[in-house]
């Protein structure tokens, strides 16, 4: 489910292209948008200015050294910054990002500024989401650079292109989970939560211990298929460290759905899923070491979920459960 959601998740700009931009800029064309692709640099680590048929120039982004990012799978990505400019008056038509796998591949993306057409963004939007189905999370790799680097924030491309107002969710007091949400067990394994039954042993965390403990499952709750609306979180969780080779980041992400109403039990509040803001912080399983942490909202997305059943878990003690490694609470 997590990567639907990172497939899903697509960037933009809110403001201007970078706090910094040039008020020289022009909008970057279709035809500069399918060429500028074209471009490659020879060597990322001492190449930091190129041009290009002497016409454009790639320019690295303010000198900064690549950013190495580990991600869920373990495998150390790289990815480089460059301003992309027409040669004359050194005009910025936009950012060219170079992402390197663990196999020495290069993926290129060109991010135009905020002046170009929207068919221009329409295909950067595309574009992007094809690297996310081959490189898992890199569109959310990309918006952590851009938003440490120039204050970028997400995309608000609510519901992922969808019109509510003709595709509207079901809101009411079900209280509850997609049946395809996967619940932690006490035996260490996952569970889809619409194959939960009584006397299953679930894990539910302790908000004063900071420790997850067994109980038993007393009841799943089942609701009638309808159109719900699905209140979608994504978390993330980081470290960052620099020397003189570059900038090394550890990326870990989390994704929950849940009807809008649902209690998430959060660091400091309990708050209905779709009342939970960007930046807020939420407890999660650490699969490897079997800890509860901290790991911050990145992006919410709420929508119709479609036709489907919820379900929630009653317990016979705690007030919580962990799904998809996130503590939620109880419908108590």
């Amino acid at each position: 489910m997590r990567s639907v959601v990172l497939l899903g998740l697509l960037l933009s700009v809110v403001t201007t292209f970078a706090q910094d931009a040039k008020p020289t800029g022009r909008p970057l064309t279709m035809s500069e948008y399918e060429k500028a692709k074209t471009f490659a640099i020879a060597d990322l680590d001492k190449d930091t200015y190129v041009k290009f048929e002497n016409t454009y120039v790639l320019d690295r982004y303010e000198a900064r050294k690549p950013y190495y990012i580990t991600g869920d799978d373990g495998q150390k990505k790289r990815m480089d910054l460059y301003k992309l400019l027409a040669k004359q008056d050194m005009q910025e038509l936009g950012l060219m990002v170079f992402y390197t796998n663990e196999k020495g591949k290069v993926y290129k993306a060109v991010m135009p500024n905020f002046t170009a057409d929207g068919k221009v963004w329409e295909k950067y939007f595309e574009d992007i989401h094809a690297i996310d189905k081959v490189e898992a999370n890199f569109v959310l790799k990309l918006s952590y650079v851009l938003s440490k680097e120039m204050g970028y924030q997400l995309y608000k491309a609510l519901n992922q292109g969808k019109d509510l107002s003709k595709d509207a969710g079901t809101y009411g007091s079900d209280i509850c989970f997609p049946g395809t949400d996967q619940v932690a067990m006490a035996d260490g394994s996952k569970k889809l939560l619409k194959d939960i039954h009584q006397g299953d042993e679930v894990l539910t965390f302790d908000a004063v211990t900071k420790q997850s403990v067994a109980v038993k499952v007393k009841a799943l709750t089942e609701h009638d298929a309808k159109n719900y609306a699905i209140t979608t979180l994504l978390l993330v969780k980081f470290n960052e460290a620099a020397n003189s080779n570059g900038i090394y980041v550890t990326l870990t992400s989390k994704a929950l759905e849940a009807t809008p109403n649902h209690p998430i039990q959060t660091n400091v509040a309990i708050k209905a899923a779709g009342s939970i803001a960007i930046g807020e912080q939420l407890f999660c399983l650490n699969e490897t070491t079997k800890a509860n942490e901290l790991y911050t909202v990145w992006h919410t997305i709420e929508q119709a979920g479609g036709n489907q059943k919820v379900y929630n878990i009653v317990a016979e003690s705690g007030t919580t459960f962990i799904m998809n490694n996130v503590v939620v609470r109880q419908k108590l």
